[in-house]
């Protein structure tokens, strides 16, 4: 099991932003953790962007908890996925 913390922002809408994650291995204890910034794009791109590069570092398969403050990214995954996916999002 793996937990990801991911975050993202923005100073306008667009506008100059960042994201970041930390993941943890609680089993052993370790921890990785990277940001990045865009000069200009939109919140909820950096919300996602959180997400995706802290899924993009696990090299196998693994459980994962995704903890996000965002309603955004949240509400994709668990409810608005299925839909995207038919659409060809």
């Amino acid at each position: 099991m793996i937990e990801i913390y991911t975050d993202g922002a923005c100073i306008g809408n667009p506008g100059p932003g960042g994201w970041a994650y930390i993941l943890e291995h609680p089993a052993s204890g370790e921890t990785i953790d990277a940001s990045g910034a865009e000069p200009a794009t939109t919140n909820n791109r950096m919300e996602l962007a959180g997400v995706i590069e802290g899924l993009a570092t696990l090299k196998k398969r693994c459980r994962v908890e995704l903890i996000t403050d965002s309603q955004y990214v949240a509400k994709g995954i668990s409810e608005w996925m299925p839909k995207w996916k038919s659409q060809g999002w």
